[in-house]
């Protein structure tokens, strides 16, 4: 659709950029103003409220992306997340390190890019460490480890996805969305919070179509992709330091979107203050959490925005075993940090 537009000196990844580092602006601000986080809808101490902004946000990514589906706009045929070869050991692997270092880290991928525009330079260390790890499993010292796991496989030929399953889309999307929404409304949110979750929701179709079919030119390909984390931190560290290079993509315009969009929101509604470590402890925390999250968003295919909220909304069964894998990993940190005696 994109050569339509007739644009003689703009390219797809070009557009792309802009493109993203707008719907990343927007996740900033809705991230920033609801605190956005999976971490705390399942440990955190308002994690009532937490999650009825999370799982509304699921809802809508899941009408919005099944109804861009339906409308021929996209397809995920072809995409990563339907490979009939699911590498089950590493998804499950990578989910449970990337959640154990949510714990250690207070703070998923996205929340942490969301806080570091705030202000917060624990979130920025973070961010920074977590994409240099990420690159390293990805194309760096610890590819070997990551292929090695990967290659150990589970076939599932045409049932890669729930819609492959008796009942479908329908079916099983429609148990989502309701089982999401169920949960939400007794969640004791208020509407506006609610709203400006299932705004952040709609985020997710909107760049699947922005960038599957909006922005596609057979003649210059670019990939299908939304909110994710992972690779688009990788990305971004690369670009930063060989932009002469190599060009910036989506992930360089949605980093930094993120980022500019919480800046502004926090300054403008409150929340911007400069933030830094307490402890030599607390710096090693962070940043083995950080490092648990590089190679754990690597292995499982994404972070809970890339494998939850982007990946599920597809239907999925590697998105859904990483997302619940995350969880796992999650609840088992936070359960030994509890059961570890203070300063053991």
């Amino acid at each position: 659709m994109f050569e339509q537009f007739g644009f003689e000196t703009t390219t797809p990844q070009q557009a792309a950029v802009w493109f993203a580092l707008a719907v990343g602006v927007i996740f900033g601000i809705l991230g920033q103003i609801t605190k956005f986080c999976f971490r705390r809808s399942l440990i955190g101490e308002d994690r009532r409220a937490a999650k009825g902004v999370w799982l509304t946000a699921l809802a809508f990514a899941v009408l919005g992306t099944q109804a861009a589906v339906a409308m021929g706009w996209i397809s995920f045929a072809e995409h990563r997340f339907m490979v009939p070869d699911v590498p089950y050991l590493a998804i499950a692997i990578g989910g449970l390190f990337f959640g154990a270092g949510m714990v250690l880290t207070r703070g998923c991928i996205s929340r942490l890019t969301i806080l570091a525009g705030s202000g917060n330079l624990r979130a920025a260390l973070v961010v920074v460490v977590f994409a240099v790890v990420a690159h390293a499993t990805l194309k760096g010292v610890l590819a070997p480890m990551r292929v090695a796991l990967g290659s150990v496989t589970l076939g599932l030929g045409d049932y890669v996805s729930l819609a492959a399953l008796p009942g479908g889309v329908m079916l099983w999307g429609g148990l989502i969305v309701v089982a999401a929404l169920a949960v939400a409304l007794r969640s004791g949110n208020r509407w506006t919070h609610l709203v400006m979750a299932a705004m952040i929701g709609l985020l997710v179709p909107l760049a699947w179509v922005g960038t599957g079919f909006i922005l596609f030119d057979e003649f210059d390909p670019i990939a299908m992709e939304s909110l994710s984390f992972t690779s688009p931190s990788a990305d971004a560290l690369f670009w930063v330091v060989a932009s002469s290079s190599i060009p910036a993509g989506f992930g360089v315009g949605l980093l930094g979107g993120v980022a500019l969009g919480a800046c502004a929101s926090s300054l403008i509604f409150g929340g911007f203050g400069w933030q830094s470590f307490e402890t030599p402890a607390q710096t090693g925390r962070y940043l083995t959490g950080a490092a648990l999250m590089g190679v754990g968003g690597v292995l499982a295919g994404g972070c809970t925005l890339g494998a939850g909220l982007s990946g599920v909304p597809t239907l999925s069964l590697a998105a859904i075993l990483a997302i619940v894998m995350i969880g796992v990993g999650v609840l088992a940190m936070h359960a030994t940090l509890r059961a570890t005696p203070a300063g053991s």
